[in-house]
This record gives structure tokens, C-alpha cells and sequence, in this order.
């Protein structure tokens, strides 16, 4: 049997034929790209177009703007990560309409889009990369700059660019451009406010390379040395007189910073080409990785965890680089080595290692390992080490493909070239150590295994399938471990009811007086469907007990669907709890569609537990305080609404509009809103301010008046109920 979850958004009408990559226009060929590239590559390739397509160079072209509009769709759908793999799957049919409506003019891509691309030793970081960056244990100074600022062209390390990566940008509360900062591992970032100088900023970042130069002289030069010796540290001495051609002070401490591996700086300002030639030539003669072979392989891999270099022969300039991890990785005893695959050539073959790649070997044997597929540099790899030794992710094969099923294992296929796919395996990771001893993780390569990937059905990277004994499930939700997480516990406990016609009318059009359902019609190849699936099953948790939340596939049943008036998808449906008009909806036309948004629409949809207090029976009843123009009030009602039903029968809830009667909520001394107040009663002796709480969560609020229940019940009579009152403005 087949299960199959999709998730998709809406504006997508009803035609339910299901698209392909050559549906309409190809992307890849507009931007004359090929489909393995990198986002760097695209950019440049956009850049290139916008220059001469661009209808400011092209005033007498009437056909400009359509022509240009086509490429810079192009370019917006494939810069990104999501988008890209929903064009990859569901051609243009799964995208929004919206991508690549506007662009800028000619002087901007000109002067100021993608400016560090061209430059060799800046590395761009976006979302997908920054944290395993700046968390490598490597220094890091880095420019956080917006295209449009001139002045973001002064630094030349490392630049992440806040008008593609906006979200990243705001959570590390960069508010203003350039913001340059410094990022050392497990500390604080440091920010840079002086005048944007190269001397200055030298200065500023020389201050965080804290390794020392030791002076040696006769009295310590040996015992210093065999000291070092002994802790397997080696040397570089430079020798020279008072008077002779000494390295400068600061030269030799960049120096220092460049070997010393707690201090080891990953990129160096144009100024330091002294430093560097010599730091290259140390380099060269340091001791090269351990070279492993077919006889040792297995028997020191088989206790130990190894993160191993396959090389194919010719050994490549970061091969040189390759000789500070083990430096790196001391600390986490992760030995380091190497496996020449033209010399050990069938060892290779075993492992379907066809060309050079990184691996860790995770002390289980030579059979559970994991490939690195991000960038091949320094602490890109040292971050992978660390994190692949601690997760559960192996690299799959057909030899350990988990066809019989007898555990449950989640399958990405994937592709190293696909940036989603890329932006997916960190992700991976941290969801596997969650889930350690429940769920099995495994990566499979597509573009080495194709017979294995075509005998799934794999069109489209990545492809996240989790096989549970029969069953097959797909997961399309957004790329992080938060997101596996939930979509496997929805697995386990369904949230979401899915919904045939024969369903749909005994449960929904013939649901019990009072019960209520949210029911959302999609198509699976629907981009925003996609979209709002991964928050219709959270609105679904949030709303458990209270609101019943269905499904319904109009691509499977689409007759069904225009029987009921579905023209466009997604179509979100609340059918209230009235049974006696079963076919009466309120259809969702907000412009959110966020799990907390629908919730608060829902709820609002629904008839009122509480009570609308009034001044004459506020003093004896109690209320909850509110105003029209109150954010929090309004934030709060739909939970203070879930609060009435779960106390229902034993507390009675109701609310003051504190506008309206203003005289009444300044007599009972409310100063903020929305305030939360309980009034038990007590008989004669009558509580006129009641007691605050200080919560703004149906659950605990419903904890705390329990307790205090318990508390009060020798004094209270049992002839009456006790009140709880919400005081805000009222939410018009």
C-alpha cells in the first residue's frame, strides 16, 4: 500500500493535469544553465543576461520588458532553494504567479548585484551555510551588506548578502549596511564601528588572532622545543639577527594565527603576501595524511571514528589544507587519512566511490560512513566531521538499501549538485540524534544509483520518503529538522483526517449538533497547496479537541470537488457546528496562511463560549479586559475562546470591551491589556478585584484556576459557579 503526502499553496485553478520540468518554459536553457548548478553560477549567468537583455540597453525593443520579465522569473524561481525544487518537480504549474514580476534598473545589476562573485577568496554565505561557517571553530569576518549600499564594497573576506538572505539577516539583528562582524565559535559576534579603513580594519581583526610568538633564546630554546615535541606539536622558527631582515612583529603574528589551529584564520587581507608565501611553503612541508590501504582499511576503521580523504591520483591544492584537520579534529578524537583510489582502486569500487570526496567512518566498520556534499573547504569539512560522528545519517547503497523494511527508515534521494538537497542533509542530521533508536536515516546519490532511484519514482531532488513496514509516506515540508520532527509524530498520531467523498458526507455533512470541521481541498502538483500543508496539520494540533480538521485530493477526486463549488486551490472550508444547515461554509480568504493565523480564523468562525460582559453585571460576574486597537487583545481572543470551552461546566468565562466602558475597568483597576483576572465566589463576602494571572496560554490558565479550585473548594458554594474574566478592547 501507498501513502503519499504532498504539500503545496493557492491561486492555482481547477485544471488538475499534472505538469512536468518541460511544461512551459525551461529555466535552466533561459539562463543557459546547466541542472547542477550552484546558485553562484546561476547568479553570474542572470548577470550576464540582465547586461544586454536589460530594456534600459534596449529602448527601441518594444518586446524588452516581456523578454527580460521571462529571464528574471527565471532567475527569482532558481536562486531559490524551495522554489527551485517545486519548478524541478512540478514545472511552472507549481509556482506562484507573483515570482519575477519586478526588476531593477540597468545601473544595479551593473555596479551592484552579485559583487563578490567574481572574487576567489570571498566566500558567500546564505542561510544554508552561515551557521556551519561561523561555528566551524575557524575566525570569520564578515560583511553583511544590501546590494543597493556603496559602501559595501570596502571589505574583501567574507559577505552575506541581506537582500537574498532577508530572514538571516534579521535574525542575527543586522538592521543597518555594512555591518561588518567578527564570528569565533562558541562566542559572542564582535562588531566593527570604526572608519572602514584597511589599517583599521586590520587592526580591529588582528586583535582576535590571540596566539602568541615565543621569543627563544639560550636559556629556553631546547626545553621549549621538546615541550612541544611532546605534546606532537611541531615548529616554525625563523631565525635572524637585531640587525638582519626579521619578519615584522605583526607579520609574524598573522603568521601565527594562519598555523596555530585555535587561531587558524580562514581567509587573509591582500596586505599579508608575506605571510602568505611563507605560510604556504610551511604547509607544504608538514607530514601528509596517513595513508590507508586495502590491507588496513577495515581494521582500523572497525573501532575508531575517521574522517578519510578518497583521492584519485593528482592530488589537489586543498589536499595541502587537508593536513590541519587532524589538528582541528584532535579534540574530538576523529583520526584523519587518506585512500589513494588509483592504487586501491577496487576498495573504492566497494564503497561506489567514483571520484575524490571526504567521509567519516563512525567506528561501526567500513560499511556505516556518510559523504560529505558541501563545499570542499576547511570549515565546511571540520563541521561535518563533528556533526556526522554524532548523528545517525548513513550513506546508502544497494547493498544496505533498506528494501525489506523491518525498521522504519527515512530515505533522502538526492543529488550533490541540488542546492535544496544540500540545504537538507545538515538538517537531516540533527533530526536523526532526535530520533535515535526510533528512526533509521540514509542518503541516497541518484546520479550513482539511477536503477535504484527510478525503481521509487524519484523525479524531483530531494525526495524524502520514510518506509514504514508497507507503507510509504513522502515528505515535502520545509527543510529543517523542526519540520521532520513534526511530520513523523503526524505520522505516528494523524492530525489531519483525510478525507473521500463517502467520508466527506458522513462526517462532515452529517456531523453531530455542535461539532466542527476545517476541511482544505487541494491538488498535490499545487505550489501554494505544498505550501500551507506543513501548517494545516500544526493548525490541526493546535486546534485538537476543539475543531475537527480534514482533507480532501481534487486531483483524485475531481468531480467530487466541483460538485461542491472548489475552483481554485487550496480552498479552506469551516463548516460550523449548526447541523441543521450541513452544507452552510465559511470559506478562508486571509492573506496568511500560517498555522497561527488560520487558527485564530477558525476559532473566530466559531459561536462563543463566553460570556460579553456588560457594566451592570461586571462587578457580580467578573471579566477579561480588551480595545479595538490592542494587537495582544486581539492575538489573545481566539485563546482565551479555547480557554471558555476547557473550562466549560466549571468556571464561567466572559469579557469587558474596557473602551466601552472605560469607568468600569479603571474602577476594577485595570492599567494593561488584555489582563486575565479570576473571581471566585465566595458568597457574602464578594472579591472585587479579583486575582490576577499572568499568563496568556489556555492550558496553563486553565492549570492555575484548577489548582486555585482545588484550593478554595471547602469554602465554595456549590450552588454557583465561579468566574473568570478576559478585560482587553474590543476586537472589532
Amino acid at each position: 500500500m501507498w501513502f503519499v503526502t504532498k504539500f503545496v499553496w493557492k491561486d492555482d485553478v481547477g485544471d488538475t493535469t499534472l505538469p512536468t520540468c518541460g511544461a512551459g518554459q525551461d529555466y535552466y536553457k533561459l539562463l543557459g544553465v546547466n541542472r547542477e548548478a550552484t546558485t553562484r553560477e546561476i547568479r553570474q549567468a542572470f548577470k550576464k543576461l540582465a547586461l544586454t537583455m536589460h530594456p534600459d540597453k534596449n529602448p527601441g525593443d518594444p518586446s524588452a520588458h516581456e523578454k527580460f520579465l521571462q529571464v528574471n522569473r527565471a532567475y527569482e524561481v532558481l536562486k531559490d532553494e524551495d522554489l527551485r525544487k517545486k519548478y524541478d518537480k512540478y514545472g511552472e504549474k507549481g509556482l506562484d504567479e507573483q515570482q519575477g514580476g519586478r526588476y531593477e534598473s540597468w545601473n544595479y545589476y551593473r555596479y551592484d548585484f552579485g559583487i563578490y562573485d567574481d572574487d576567489l577568496e570571498i566566500i558567500t554565505l546564505d542561510s544554508g551555510d552561515f551557521e556551519a561557517a561561523v561555528n566551524s571553530g575557524e575566525i570569520w569576518f564578515i560583511n553583511f551588506y544590501f546590494p543597493r549600499c556603496f559602501c559595501s564594497h570596502l571589505i574583501r573576506i567574507g559577505a552575506v548578502n541581506c537582500g537574498d538572505n532577508n530572514h538571516l539577516c534579521r535574525r542575527k539583528g543586522i538592521n543597518s549596511y555594512p555591518s561588518l562582524f567578527i564570528y569565533r565559535s562558541g562566542q559572542k559576534p564582535e562588531k566593527f564601528n570604526g572608519e572602514r579603513s584597511k589599517d583599521n580594519l586590520v587592526r580591529f581583526s588582528m586583535q582576535f588572532i590571540t596566539t602568541t610568538v615565543t621569543q627563544l633564546g639560550q636559556g629556553n630554546v631546547f626545553s621549549e622545543i621538546e615541550s612541544a615535541f611532546a605534546s606532537g606539536i611541531g615548529w616554525m622558527i625563523t631565525f635572524c639577527s637585531d640587525t638582519g631582515d626579521c619578519l615584522e612583529p605583526r607579520t609574524r603574528q598573522k603568521l601565527a594565527g594562519m598555523l596555530v589551529r585555535k587561531a587558524d584564520i580562514w581567509c587573509y587581507f591582500r596586505c599579508l603576501s608575506p605571510s602568505k608565501e611563507i605560510y604556504s611553503q610551511v604547509i607544504n612541508h608538514l607530514p601528509d595524511l596517513e595513508l590507508l590501504t586495502s590491507d588496513s582499511f577495515q581494521r582500523k576503521l572497525a573501532h575508531h571514528r575517521w574522517l578519510v580523504s578518497f583521492t584519485f591520483g593528482d592530488r589537489s591544492s586543498a589536499s595541502n589544507e587537508y593536513k590541519k584537520l587532524q589538528a582541528f579534529l584532535r579534540d574530538d578524537h576523529i583520526q584523519v587519512g587518506r585512500v589513494d583510489c588509483t592504487i586501491d582502486s577496487e576498495l573504492c569500487r566497494s564503497l561506489y566511490i567514483h571520484k575524490p570526496c571526504v567521509a567519516v567512518f563512525k567506528g561501526l566498520g567500513i560499511q556505516d560512513f556518510e559523504i560529505h556534499h558541501g563545499k570542499d573547504v576547511l570549515y565546511n569539512i571540520v563541521g561535518f566531521a563533528r556533526d556526522s560522528v554524532r548523528a545517525h545519517v548513513t550513506t546508502l547503497r544497494p547493498d544496505n538499501f533498506p528494501s525489506d523494511r523491518k525498521e522504519p527508515w527515512l530515505v533522502d534521494f538526492f543529488a550533490p549538485w541540488c542546492p535544496p538537497c544540500r540545504a537538507l542533509l545538515p538538517e537531516l542530521r540533527k533530526a536523526s540524534i532526535q530520533l535515535a533508536g526510533q528512526m533509521k536515516f540514509g542518503t541516497l546519490d541518484c546520479t550513482i544509483h539511477h536503477s535504484l532511484c527510478s525503481m521509487y519514482n524519484i523525479q524531483a531532488y530531494p525526495t524524502t520518503v520514510i518506509f514504514n513496514g508497507s507503507t510509504v509516506h513522502e515528505y515535502e515540508g520545509q527543510h529543517s529538522a523542526d519540520g521532520i520532527l513534526e511530520f513523523i509524530q503526524d505520522l505516528v498520531n494523524p492530525s489531519v483526517v483525510v478525507l473521500d467523498p463517502s467520508s466527506f458526507t458522513e462526517r462532515v455533512k452529517g456531523r453531530a449538533e455542535g461539532q466542527i470541521w476545517a476541511v482544505d481541498f487541494y491538488a498535490p502538483w499545487c505550489g501554494p497547496c505544498q505550501a500551507l500543508m506543513p501548517e494545516w496539520r500544526r493548525m490541526a494540533r493546535m486546534l485538537s479537541g476543539q475543531i475537527l480538521v480534514g482533507s480532501v485530493d481534487c486531483q483524485r477526486f475531481q468531480s467530487f470537488c466541483q460538485s461542491q463549488g472548489v475552483r481554485a486551490y487550496p480552498e479552506v472550508r469551516l463548516y460550523p457546528g449548526n447541523t441543521r444547515q450541513p452544507d452552510r461554509y465559511t470559506s478562508y480568504n486571509g492573506w496568511h496562511r500560517d498555522a497561527h493565523s488560520l487558527r485564530t480564523w477558525a476559532l473566530s468562525c466559531v459561536n462563543l463560549s463566553c460570556v460579553q460582559f456588560f457594566t451592570q453585571s461586571v462587578r457580580s460576574l467578573g471579566s477579561g479586559l480588551l480595545c479595538p486597537w490592542c494587537g495582544p487583545c486581539q492575538h489573545f481572543a481566539p485563546e482565551f475562546e479555547v480557554l471558555a470551552r476547557v473550562l466549560k461546566g466549571e468556571v464561567r468565562a466572559g469579557k469587558v470591551d474596557c473602551q466601552a466602558h472605560y469607568q468600569t475597568c479603571q474602577s476594577a483597576g485595570i492599567t494593561a491589556y488584555p489582563t486575565v483576572r479570576f473571581y471566585p465566589n465566595l458568597g457574602k463576602r464578594r472579591v472585587r478585584t479579583g486575582e490576577h494571572i499572568n499568563s496568556r496560554d489556555a492550558n496553563v490558565i486553565a492549570d492555575i484556576v484548577r489548582q486555585r479550585l482545588q484550593q478554595l473548594l471547602p469554602r465554595l458554594h456549590n450552588t454557583q459557579k465561579v468566574d473568570i474574566a478576559f478585560m482587553r478592547p474590543a476586537v472589532s
